[in-house]
């Protein structure tokens, strides 16, 4: 799909008064900048993902590090475990970045950018839009909606060649009645202070600037960087009692008592062993103690 500014009919891009278009020129003067991480940004009326164009786009050797691809909305956008993404045009934040660490950073520690763009984001949207935001590893993203832990973004990277394609999809300004799901929420509905896609999408993107220098910088040290940290201080997974639904349709049950140095989510089971967990599916079974 060709990256449009002004695309679509007027009556198309401004059938939503409350959802104003994003300006792709607009964003590019904020954002790329000489010496800067970001090297191209694009914004598309509508495509099945951003991530599946941009793996394309990075695989033809038609995206350099730093490139942007931002929808404003997806017919095909994906979660882990190969979820379906869903949200009305225009009602949120869905885009794409490429980055390239290598060879500043081993590929074994690589598993952290979608951690580092949870913490990235996280940060981002407590500042800018005054949401307190958790993570739930490995990479959801938790507001509070009425008292109840609310799914609100979410997270998925991919290798392509020799860089990584990290998603990164926001519900900002859906309302009740729009949410796919009754455990999914919005930044409107935890009562941001704004739902200006513009000004969020800058911040994010400075923010994950922030980190991935940093990260990169330290060799991809977690420690070093103080990733580890940052995660672990955001993480509302840690302290409870979780159910790792793992690869191979296994169950471990156990409490969150870490995140490792490869940033696998340690488990303290009955058993006393703790057990690292890489992949696999969290599901919060109570509070964290710290709640109680």
């Amino acid at each position: 799909m060709t990256p449009a500014d002004a695309s679509g009919s007027a009556a198309n891009r401004w059938s939503d008064l409350d959802r104003p278009p994003l300006n792709a020129l607009a964003l590019r003067r904020g954002l790329l900048r000489p010496g800067g991480l970001w090297s191209s940004v694009d914004v598309v009326a509508r495509t099945g993902s951003t991530n599946s164009d941009l793996v394309a786009s990075a695989a033809a050797g038609k995206a350099a590090e730093g490139a942007v691809l931002v929808a404003e909305e997806q017919s095909a956008g994906r979660g882990r475990l190969d979820r379906v993404w869903t949200a009305p045009p225009r009602s949120g934040l869905f885009f794409s970045v490429l980055l390239t660490p290598g060879p500043d950073v081993p590929v074994e520690r690589w598993g952290w950018l979608p951690l580092l763009a949870g913490v990235a984001t996280a940060t981002a949207l407590s500042r800018a839009a005054g949401v307190d935001t958790a993570l739930k590893w490995p990479n959801d993203l938790l507001v509070t909606v009425g008292g109840a832990e609310r799914k609100t973004g979410g997270i998925l990277a991919e290798r392509s060649g020799d860089g990584v394609v990290v998603g990164i999809g926001l519900n900002v300004s859906l309302r009740a009645e729009e949410l796919p799901v009754p455990t999914a929420g919005s930044l409107a509905l935890a009562g941001a202070t704004t739902v200006d896609r513009d000004p969020l999408l800058r911040a994010v993107l400075r923010s994950l600037e922030e980190w991935y220098t940093e990260w990169r910088r330290a060799g991809g040290d977690p420690r070093a960087s103080r990733l580890q940290e940052a995660y672990a201080a955001g993480c509302a997974t840690l302290g409870r009692t979780v159910r790792a639904e793992l690869p191979g349709g296994k169950d471990l049950v156990g409490e969150a008592v870490a995140v490792d140095g490869d940033g696998r989510l340690v488990l303290a089971t009955g058993a006393g062993v703790q057990q690292p967990v890489g992949a696999g599916d969290i599901v919060h079974l109570r509070p964290a103690l710290s709640e109680e």
